[in-house]
């Protein structure tokens, strides 16, 4: 049998990874605690350089475990890196995963198809018990939703912000979920999502022969503006997009207050005994924006500049990982599903874009990369191959070192014409593999076709 390239080079990177992982491949599948963040921002936390504030758990958490500084998301939007994430797969696969992000309304063919295969699914079918806590924002009942695309358990938003205290969503409609059942449960949502965690975990401890995965989506520091004082404030809001809300005390308040919400997750793993069996991942699902800590990189939330889509992240795994590692690894949203499901033993249902980041994480030889990125806003396009990013915001087109660059500054597109071109042309065959990016009146897909195989497939 005739082996191919690829075949050889993925070969060649796992046997150079052996030797890092002979103690990563126990009896018993890990636990997973999968944290996300929405909208946090580059430095927004100690461990990546934010002096304003402290974040301490997080920080220990870095200390505990692997800290990745060329992390990023898959989108510079919430509900398609949240696409990504599940699937483990490009979100330009999936005709939800081009919304950017999925509006309120509900529509039968913007959201996450259940027949699709995702990470909770998948390792519920290998036996583990899977909870979503926190947002969900990747399509609307009756057509989408958690329970329906593998998860046991859902205490949450559906759709993509919410006020802390009253709980509605954009629309002015209540948004808090127990299953499928609205619930008027009262409280700041970062602690309302925390203690569900917390009790989740307890309840997990009691049931320790079969492995869990806790997917614990915060809401926090996405807008409104709204600290764990500011209950009066939110009776005031006339509207959920808060444009003349906020400050930076508040927003210093609302990610000190995820922090502390992550530290008693944390502080349940240890006091219940799962801490060394659990594997514990932090990032966000995009850059921050408004109030955020972003140097020294440029950018936001919207902008495939590396402020928009480069993340914090850590990764703690007592009995595989070192602690206090720093990892240059590049890195984006959808490897996580990659890395699970192999940590789980579980093999994908369908070829995945991601790779498994536990070998490097391990100290193996880092990985080159090719990842892309586009964002119909502003007709933006993104490649980064090794230390080199190309950038196209309408018709400019950009090419810098991100290595020596990190603020994107330095065009080199006149100086590296060939370049340039090399990685546009590389852009344009990867994006004829993905689908494009028409509105919903360019597409033939239909409800009958989500009990069919997954769109764009």
């Amino acid at each position: 049998m005739q082996v191919t390239r690829r075949e050889a080079v993925v070969g060649g990177i796992a046997a150079a990874a052996a030797p890092y992982l002979a103690k990563a491949t126990p009896s018993k599948p890990p636990n997973i605690v999968f944290i996300l963040a929405d909208d946090l921002g580059w430095a927004d936390l100690g461990s990546y350089g934010n002096t304003d504030f402290k974040t301490p758990a997080l920080d220990a958490l870095a200390t505990r475990g692997v800290r990745l500084t060329h992390s990023y998301a898959n989108s510079c939007v919430c509900s398609a890196t949240r696409m990504a994430l599940i699937t483990g797969r490009y979100q330009y696969r999936l005709r939800g995963g081009l919304e950017e992000p999925i509006k309120e309304a509900p529509d039968p063919l913007l959201g996450l198809p259940p027949s699709h295969p995702t990470l909770p699914s998948m390792l519920k079918q290998a036996g583990y018990h899977t909870a979503l806590i926190g947002k969900w924002h990747l399509g609307y009942l009756p057509w989408f939703g958690p329970l329906k695309s593998g998860y046991d358990e859902f205490f949450g938003i559906r759709s993509g912000g919410a006020d802390y205290f009253t709980h509605k969503s954009v629309s002015g409609k209540l948004d808090l979920w127990d299953g499928d059942r609205l619930t008027d449960e009262h409280g700041y949502l970062t602690d309302l999502l925390t203690a569900r965690a917390v009790k989740y975990v307890a309840n997990r401890a009691a049931r320790r022969d079969q492995p869990f995965l806790l997917s614990l989506h915060y809401t926090a520091p996405h807008w409104p503006w709204e600290t764990e004082q500011d209950s009066a404030r939110a009776s005031q809001l006339k509207e959920l997009f808060d444009f003349g809300g906020g400050s930076l005390a508040t927003y210093a308040g609302m990610v000190q207050s995820l922090d502390r919400g992550v530290g008693r997750v944390l502080d349940a793993l240890n006091e219940s005994g799962l801490a060394d069996e659990t594997i514990v991942i932090f990032t966000s699902d995009n850059g921050g924006e408004r109030y955020s800590k972003m140097w020294p990189l440029v950018g936001e939330k919207g902008d495939l500049l590396e402020g928009g889509i480069r993340v914090p992240t850590l990764v703690a795994f007592p009995r595989a990982l070192p602690a206090g590692r720093i990892s240059e690894q590049v890195a984006i949203t959808m490897d996580w599903t990659a890395t699970l499901l192999k940590a789980a033993g579980v093999r994908p249902v369908l070829p995945l874009d991601g790779m498994d980041l536990l070998p490097v994480l391990s100290g193996a030889p880092q990985v080159p990369r090719r990842l892309f990125w586009r964002f119909v806003g502003q007709r933006q396009a993104a490649v980064r191959e090794g230390p080199i990013k190309y950038l196209r915001v309408g018709k400019n087109e950009y090419l810098f070192d991100i290595d020596k660059d990190p603020r994107e500054r330095a065009n080199l597109a006149g100086a590296r014409p060939a370049e340039l071109a090399r990685l546009r042309q590389s852009f344009q065959r990867w994006n004829a593999t993905m689908l494009p990016d028409k509105g919903v009146e360019g597409y033939l897909f239909g409800p009958d076709k989500l009990a069919g195989r997954p769109d764009g497939d």
